[in-house]
């Protein structure tokens, strides 16, 4: 049987090479892009033969700690069937002990897992040239490689329970957004660091903390080891327990996949819904998802959300022109953008035009509305703002004055959309209908427009004012200042969010009549 599976794993291999002229081109220049990428790294490792062992330990842990976290992640993010799930096997009648072990060690031969395996060889061989026992480098590798061999089977069993009837583009998209939401800021960390011939304090902190985790333990062993650390006998423990733990959770999902029928209609009915069928099945799913349509499609939001950068760029220019070091000027953009992005669902109902019938003909709690219409707004401003925080406190040197940056655009942020949420209820304005021109807008014979749009945006920096003061404290007086701008910034933004959308669902369900009147008067 064994033979068998391991043949059959083979056998998938060399048939991914078969097709179409396109499929072929694709599979060989991402097999080129592999090999390409899998002896850069082979020979930068080796390029550290002569290097430090704090040095060799930190860019092994931390590329180690990456490499695990992305064969946890990759399946998830992917929507790729896995051609050996245990449910293929469920009609054969196989004992599903030695089916267990087998589709594990089936895993081992994968491309990606032979990359691994080139890259772990390597760094074993350079912590020999440290002085390093084998026994020690060959226990990393072994231990570190089927770690993430287990490692992507159990997550990809995982999708296959969980994500199989919802997987589509859109779930990948949320994925990559959540990715990049933690993959930049600490990336752009670790770039603002100085090495100066030495590994920076914060970035040993960091490896110090990584040995201890189940994705870095095997990678830091045998650095630790050659430094005469005591942790590396710990961090031996933590990956192979980390080992046997999945070992025994690949077996009970083996378990469970084996006596668990699989529902393909449900996949079938639900592959062209897109945002509907990530969605919950709830009124504020519906309401989330056809406000993610159109916020993705209609032009009218979407020029709306590129304005937003575009502008916060330009307060830089005036405020540099005037004299203003670009160190501190840099700081101002990214709040300015919070602001204007917890100010843009404002009159988010005008959008809707008549098809705001749907939510008020149907009976539909005000909570499930005011929510559902603020999820575009949060997928899209907070991985700008992470990307863009970070970035900015980068350029301004000052890495002790991210926590006060941090609380300004969440107060700014989430005031903003909590105050949109009653705006939109209480004084919507004529806008231009769906299929027009974006800058092209109606007359309007009140004011009504001006005064919500700068009753909003005044309300969100009144409620900042905390923030801000603690904010500009840290950055002129007493650094210690950012901790307490952070905590005043957090509180203030989600307590004034929470509040408006509480009185903004009450004023929906009450407004029904007016807000039908409007829709049909503009």
């Amino acid at each position: 049987m064994a033979a068998h599976v391991l043949r059959l794993r083979i056998a998938l291999l060399f048939g991914a090479l078969r097709g179409d002229v396109r499929h072929l081109v694709r599979v060989a220049l991402g097999l080129l892009a592999l090999a390409a990428a899998t002896a850069a790294g082979c020979w930068a490792l080796s390029s550290m033969a002569d290097a430090d062992t704090e040095v060799v330990l930190a860019v092994t842990v931390l590329g180690g700690s990456a490499v695990t976290l992305g064969f946890a992640l990759a399946p998830l993010i992917g929507a790729a069937d896995d051609p050996l799930d245990p449910r293929r096997f469920a009609l054969v009648g196989l004992p599903r002990g030695p089916l267990t072990a087998v589709l594990a060690v089936a895993g081992l031969i994968s491309v990606p897992i032979l990359a691994l395996l080139a890259l772990a060889v390597t760094d074993a061989i350079v912590w020999g040239e440290h002085g390093v026992p084998w026994p020690a480098a060959a226990t990393s590798v072994v231990v570190g490689v089927v770690t993430c061999t287990l490692l992507a089977r159990v997550c990809m069993a995982v999708a296959s329970l969980f994500l199989s009837e919802r997987r589509s583009r859109e779930l990948s998209g949320l994925f990559l957004l959540a990715v990049l939401v933690v993959v930049v800021p600490v990336g752009v960390f670790l770039a603002s660091l100085e090495w100066d011939g030495a590994v920076p304090t914060q970035l040993s902190e960091a490896v110090a903390a990584l040995a201890l985790t189940p994705i870095g333990a095997a990678w830091a062993f045998p650095g630790l080891f050659a430094a005469g650390d005591d942790q590396a006998w710990a961090s031996l423990l933590v990956a192979l327990a980390t080992l046997a733990v999945l070992a025994l959770l690949w077996a009970w999902l083996v378990k469970r996949l084996l006596t668990t029928t699989e529902r393909p209609a449900s996949v079938r009915e639900c592959g062209g819904l897109g945002w509907f069928a990530v969605a919950p099945g709830t009124a504020g799913g519906a309401v989330a998802a056809r406000s993610l349509v159109y916020w993705f499609r209609d032009r009218r939001y979407i020029v709306n959300v590129l304005v937003i950068p575009v502008a916060a760029a330009i307060t830089v220019v005036p405020l540099v022109v005037a004299g203003v070091p670009l160190e501190l000027a840099i700081l101002v953009p990214v709040p300015f953008a919070a602001l204007l992005l917890g100010w843009l669902p404002h009159n988010d109902l005008a959008y809707d035009s008549t098809a705001v019938w749907m939510h008020i003909a149907s009976g539909m709690r005000g909570v499930s509305d005011r929510m559902g219409r603020l999820v575009p707004v949060l997928l899209v401003g907070i991985p700008l703002l992470a990307v863009a925080v970070p970035v900015a406190i980068s350029i301004h040197g000052r890495w002790a004055l991210l926590p006060a940056m941090v609380g300004v655009c969440a107060a700014l942020f989430f005031a903003g959309l909590g105050l949109s949420s009653v705006s939109s209820v209480v004084a919507p304005y004529p806008v231009s209908r769906p299929g027009e021109s974006p800058f092209q807008q109606p007359e309007r014979t009140t004011s009504t427009g001006a005064l919500s749009q700068g009753l909003v945006m005044l309300g969100a920096v009144l409620a900042s004012a905390p923030a801000l003061w603690y904010g500009w404290i840290a950055l002129t007086r007493d650094v210690d200042a950012a901790i307490p701008a952070l905590w005043a910034g957090m509180a203030a933004g989600l307590g004034v969010l929470l509040i408006g959308l509480a009185a903004g669902s009450v004023l929906f369900s009450r407004r029904g009549g007016r807000l039908m009147e409007f829709a049909e008067s503009t």
